[in-house]
């Protein structure tokens, strides 16, 4: 720093105001300075700085399925909200193994951040995150809650069951009356939460809950069993509500193996939904929406924010396509 200010000719604040981007400079010396670090090469010791602010500069960000496009997604709305403020995102992935789950957090958490984003692992207890939250590192819980006694920090979900309950009203409102639910395997808490969705719209509506037409399926030959046992019921199902993408596309592989194509409303859109055929009707989270919102909630408490946990509830959206509006079988 001494080398660019010599060159620039201004003093070490300065300098140091450039680079952090921090306090009022003009223009001209804002000028010299970029000039004389592109001259010299120099490049900032973050560690330094770390040492003598007590900051990173970074977040962290843990998902449970990094492939998987919605956490993609997710991971890259919290990255462009962190670039606006300079700030880097480390992403970790964890598995629903507590132990690994539980070292991979510790393993970031070892990086001095100045912030976590969590997608709480299932039957993971992150208890362990309370030392974290009173030392003063701020923890933003994101698509599910986290499991731990008084575990305490934001939440930011989808509305899972409402949702769910709006995706199925859709198909009794299309004249159905026997609708199946093919519930995923992976996020437990997701899954069953937009199950209590699927049989508060069948109760709300009068009608008979069936546990035969409500399974669990995480594949294709899983969905292909299970529809020919309903197939073989005296009332089988005229719709399908699905309880994630995953398994609404093994179920649209399922309906073309079996050449059965009943109604559908899947939880979560997908890509190439809207060139099926039919097109697929969906319950649209917005992975940019939840991802915004919970870097911007990261970035007040680091800020100083204080108060009590916040829980944010964001609404998923309809998609109506027309797969949900195929008209029941005569009876």
């Amino acid at each position: 720093m001494k080398d660019v200010a010599a060159r620039a000719g201004v003093g070490l604040t300065t300098v140091s105001r450039v680079v952090s981007g921090e306090g009022v400079v003009s223009f001209e010396k804002v000028e010299a300075v970029r000039r004389a670090i592109d001259e010299l090469g120099f490049s900032r010791n973050d560690f330094a700085r770390t040492l003598r602010t007590g900051r990173s500069g970074a977040i962290g960000m843990v998902v449970t399925e990094i492939a998987d496009p919605f956490y993609a997604t997710l991971v890259g709305a919290v990255e462009q909200r962190a670039e606006m403020r300079g700030l880097l995102v480390l992403v970790a992935s964890a598995t629903d193994d507590p132990e690994q789950a539980e070292r991979v957090i510790r393993r970031l958490l070892q990086r001095r951040l100045d912030g976590l984003i969590v997608v709480a692992p299932d039957e993971v207890d992150v208890g362990f995150l309370r030392n974290e939250r009173s030392s003063g590192t701020p923890v933003v819980f994101i698509d599910r809650p986290p499991i731990g006694r008084d575990v305490g920090g934001d939440v930011i979900m989808i509305d899972n069951e409402g949702g769910a309950e709006e995706a199925v009203a859709h198909l009794i409102g299309a004249g159905h009356r026997r609708i199946a639910c093919f519930a995923h395997v992976s996020g437990r808490y997701t899954s069953e939460h937009r199950q209590a969705g699927y049989f508060a719209a069948v109760t709300a509506a009068g009608l008979r809950r069936d546990p035969a037409l409500v399974v669990v399926a995480h594949d294709v030959e899983a969905c292909v069993d299970a529809l020919r046992e309903m197939l073989a019921q005296p009332d089988p199902p005229t719709a399908i509500f699905s309880t994630n993408s995953w398994t609404t596309r093994a179920l649209l592989q399922a309906f073309r193996l079996l050449d059965f194509h009943p109604a559908l409303v899947g939880f979560d859109d997908f890509e190439l939904a809207g060139l099926m055929v039919p097109p697929t009707t969906t319950m649209a989270q917005d992975p940019r929406a939840l991802g915004g919102a919970a870097a911007d909630l990261l970035f007040e408490r680091m800020s100083g924010l204080v108060g009590p946990p916040q829980h944010l509830l964001l609404q998923a959206r309809l998609i109506e396509r027309g797969s949900g509006e195929i008209p029941p079988a005569p009876i």
